[in-house]
């Protein structure tokens, strides 16, 4: 990585003030919109055993346009205000980007969760969780968490009860946090939902062959060969998703230990329980092994894609990457000089605010459902599947009446006859949200000569929303 690369905060700064450039806002909006409005440091004992430790934590709100804001908790030894205060900027954009109506927030503690027992990680998760909920920082209507790197079902679990604890009488204390689990109020399809988006934006990418074109590829996504840098919660899904469904070829995947290469294509399922079992991909009997696993993001292949952290690809290696489209699926793994690069070597990157935004969309549909204290489908489904009942007996009677000897199969019947439920909706509605927010940019990217690629597309789409919403706030 260049040292002379900024940092992250800078980077997405940048990008907006490219995109801001090209736009007539008001004296003093852009300045309004880019700034995080505030960021609240908590420092916090917990008595572990016979010894305190003192927590450092973060909860950053960038944007109040919409309100409840909107946004992650990650543990990581690595967490700093600067980042939380650019994920927290980018989920503002990417809530506008897709028309998720939230503003954006983000949080983060300080620590490694691997170095604690499971029962010390949820005394520290639970009083980190009472430091910002006293404080409305969690909040239904007014801040919603969820999972993010390091974090996951358990920990918002610990975060939702602790909230009803404190909470007796909110009737939607549920809904003060997303990604939970099912049996505490979570929804289906949350765990892969952002792996699931980034194969429906990739899928919708596809779709349009002119933007196809202009990364230097043709046909469908169908065989097309990829790399993968990340094989966490949206690496795995991501991955299984594409290679089963999509029939991605995943030839090369990068993880802490090192790197693995098969020209023939990875079974992500087979390489995940490896993982699991022995806490990397060295020894991975189906494939080369490769020491320095990040020099896998040169190598040639259709699409790459960064599933886990942010900044790897810099200055220093952008001219060395092969790739013809790059879909950001973590956030940040880009920095903006390095995007400059990308754009002059002609290469498209469907950008993080956008490509990743699978998560808190159905966090919305979750935090939905918890406010309606109802599950998706469940008033529908069987009068869905006693139409459809009805309708292909009629047809079986009329055809049965005629000498077109025309039948179903059983195998459309089945499927026909299926109402949605929870997962189908969800997944339909994550479906339908990373389309139309594809058209959106693409539109941009396609119509304005003064837009070179994708990522300043969504800033402006982002931007003008955004500055939409303060208008109507008398902003």
């Amino acid at each position: 990585m260049s040292n002379n690369d900024p940092s992250f905060l800078r980077s997405v700064e940048i990008s907006f003030e490219k995109a801001a450039s090209l736009l007539d806002l008001p004296p003093g909006l852009e300045e309004k919109i880019r700034v995080c409005n505030s960021t609240y440091t908590v420092r916090f004992g917990v008595r572990l055993g016979n010894r305190i430790e003192t927590f450092t934590g973060y909860r950053s709100v960038h944007s109040e346009h919409m309100e409840p804001v909107k946004g992650g908790i990650r543990y990581s030894p690595h967490v700093n205000q600067d980042e939380v205060e650019a994920l927290a900027s980018l989920m503002t954009y990417k809530c506008a980007m897709v028309e998720v109506p939230y503003g954006g927030s983000k949080g983060g503690l300080c620590i490694d969760p691997k170095a604690y027992t499971t029962e010390e990680l949820e005394r520290i998760t639970r009083r980190f969780a009472y430091e910002l909920i006293k404080r409305d920082l969690i909040n239904p209507s007014q801040n919603v968490p969820a999972p993010d790197m390091g974090t996951s079902q358990r920990e918002m679990a610990w975060i939702a009860d602790q909230y009803s604890r404190m909470n007796t009488t909110d009737i939607n204390a549920r809904a003060c946090v997303t990604g939970k689990p099912l049996n505490a109020g979570g929804i289906a399809g949350r765990l892969e939902a952002t792996g699931r988006g980034v194969q429906y934006a990739l899928q919708e990418f596809f779709r349009h062959p002119g933007d196809v074109k202009r990364a230097r590829l043709s046909g469908s996504l169908r065989g097309k060969k990829a790399i993968l840098q990340g094989l966490g919660n949206v690496g795995y899904h991501a991955g299984l998703f594409l290679s089963t469904e999509d029939e991605v070829s995943i030839i090369g995947l990068i993880e802490r230990d090192g790197g693995i290469y098969n020209e023939e294509g990875l079974d992500i399922e087979d390489v995940f329980q490896h993982i699991q079992t022995t806490g990397g991909v060295k020894n991975y009997p189906k494939a080369k092994f490769i020491e320095n696993g990040y020099t896998l993001l040169e190598e040639e292949c259709d699409i790459l894609i960064p599933a886990a952290i942010e900044r790897v690809i810099t200055s220093e290696n952008a001219n060395r990457i092969k790739a013809n489209l790059i879909i950001e699926a973590a956030n940040g793994p880009i920095t903006a000089p390095a995007d400059d690069i990308l754009i002059e070597k002609g290469i498209v990157v469907i950008p993080d605010m956008y490509a990743n935004a699978g998560g808190v969309i159905v966090s919305y549909f979750e935090w939905v459902k918890n406010l309606s204290h109802i599950r998706f489908g469940r008033m529908q489904r069987r009068q869905e599947e006693y139409r459809s009942r009805l309708l292909v007996e009629e047809l079986n009677d009329m055809f049965q009446n005629t000498t077109l000897n025309v039948k179903f199969s059983e195998k459309f019947i089945d499927h026909f006859l299926q109402g949605a439920g929870e997962m189908e909706l969800v997944r339909s509605g994550l479906d339908d949200s990373m389309r139309l927010g594809y058209q959106a940019i693409s539109e941009i990217w396609n119509s304005r000569n003064d837009v070179a690629d994708l990522r300043t597309a969504a800033y402006l789409v982002a931007i003008e929303r955004v500055a939409a919403s303060y208008a109507s706030k008398g902003l």
